[in-house]
């Protein structure tokens, strides 16, 4: 869900660090997101390559530049088998898997991208643009299954989103956060099926002790939905109000500010990498599995 990495130290930003800052630099990022329970549980040489890789991934995923992430892809396949080797690292697992997906698109971009030698002082080949990302995610999921745990959840949680005057077929947000995995987790703290930070859940209602809500999947489809549609009211748009779910109300409103925008692709290369693939991805995952384009999307209440 979203990942605001606020918290993503100096060192993350540079383009010049050596291998010590590297490994220093993960071991400081994991203390300050990741469960240190979890990461023990993992041999000394595996708990570094996780640190590092999730450092990595979490910096690109944050950046502007999609193709960049198409380099973490071999690293990401090694990384998935070492997190679910691990019962405390399931979770982190669970968040992962879904997300390999923007490896691959991002690796598929890269390949049709324009060919140019890198040369100090010339500027890397520019994003896809949004047309092109919807092209390819509805190519790529245009032959996908349902999930397992999808054809158990869904009759349950439609009628939820429906309730709080979302459309239903925005459940399958849920397919691209967490593969409809109720106990995934982030690395920076969204949790549960609808990949819901602490703060947005706490604001819609859940409640953290004596368990945590965000893992249960109805209270959490019920927060989910009501804050598509708080966002929705507020933008007055689906892919605004998906951009917003993952990056933030707050990133979304100043960017359409700043360069005095009123669509989602007219700021989406200045998005978070992860948003940039996010929105699209739901896009296409509506269209596999309802059928129905964003902009066809009717809230209950104006249904028949």
């Amino acid at each position: 869900m979203i990942l605001i990495l606020a918290c993503l130290v100096p060192w993350l930003a540079s383009a010049q660090v050596g291998l010590e800052d590297l490994v220093d630099g993960a071991q400081q990022w994991a203390e300050q997101n990741l469960d240190p329970a979890a990461l023990d549980a993992l041999s000394s040489g595996d708990r570094e390559k996780v640190r590092k890789f999730l450092a990595d991934f979490q910096k690109q995923l944050q950046g502007n530049y999609v193709l960049d992430l198409a380099a973490l892809k071999a690293t990401a396949q090694t990384i998935l088998p070492i997190l679910e080797s691990c019962e405390e690292t399931v979770p982190y697992a669970e968040w992962l898997r879904p997300r390999l997906d923007y490896l691959d698109v991002a690796e598929e971009a890269r390949r049709s991208a324009p060919v140019r030698p890198l040369e100090p002082g010339r500027p890397l080949p520019p994003n896809p643009t949004p047309v092109k990302e919807r092209q390819i995610w509805i190519s790529r999921l245009a032959e996908r299954p349902w999930p397992d745990k999808a054809k158990e959840h869904i009759p349950k949680l439609k009628p939820i989103f429906a309730s709080q005057k979302v459309p239903s077929e925005l459940v399958w947000i849920a397919e691209v956060e967490s593969s409809f995995e109720p106990s995934a987790l982030s690395p920076v703290g969204a949790a549960g099926m609808f990949h819901l930070m602490p703060a947005t859940a706490k604001r819609f209602g859940l409640r953290s002790l004596p368990i945590d809500q965000r893992y249960r999947p109805e209270p959490s489809a019920k927060a989910a939905a009501s804050y598509l549609q708080f966002l929705h009211k507020k933008f007055k748009d689906w892919r605004l109000a998906l951009a917003a779910y993952n990056a933030g109300e707050g990133t979304v409103q100043r960017l359409l500010q700043k360069y005095k925008a009123t669509t989602f692709d007219q700021i989406a290369p200045y998005l978070p990498s992860e948003t940039q693939m996010y929105v699209p991805k739901v896009e296409a995952m509506l269209l596999r599995r309802e059928g129905v384009k964003l902009s066809e999307l009717r809230v209950p209440a104006d249904q028949g």
